[in-house]
């Protein structure tokens, strides 16, 4: 199969949607990186919705080049949705 098949397994979820997940509309603390959106609520390092200069609730993918890791820093998170 498929990784892009697999994909579609996963709910959609618009910018709108994804915003509201920033650590202080809703429980719920995600980012999305490359059209997918990743629960990072279990890190402590997201705390209140904030990682150094970076804010839940967005798509990281253009910023992950200034960051000190590589995207290999999302396979520890579960994958909750696709970004639309």
């Amino acid at each position: 199969m498929k990784l892009r098949n697999l994909f579609k397994h996963y709910p959609e979820y618009t910018r709108s949607q994804l915003a509201l997940r920033n650590g202080q509309d809703k429980p719920e603390i995600w980012v999305a990186y490359k059209g997918l959106i990743f629960d990072v609520s279990s890190s402590r390092l997201w705390r209140k919705g904030q990682h150094y200069e970076h804010w839940a609730g967005q798509d990281l993918t253009d910023e992950l080049d200034d960051a000190p890791h590589n995207e290999f820093v999302f396979d520890k998170f579960d994958i909750v949705g696709r970004l639309s």
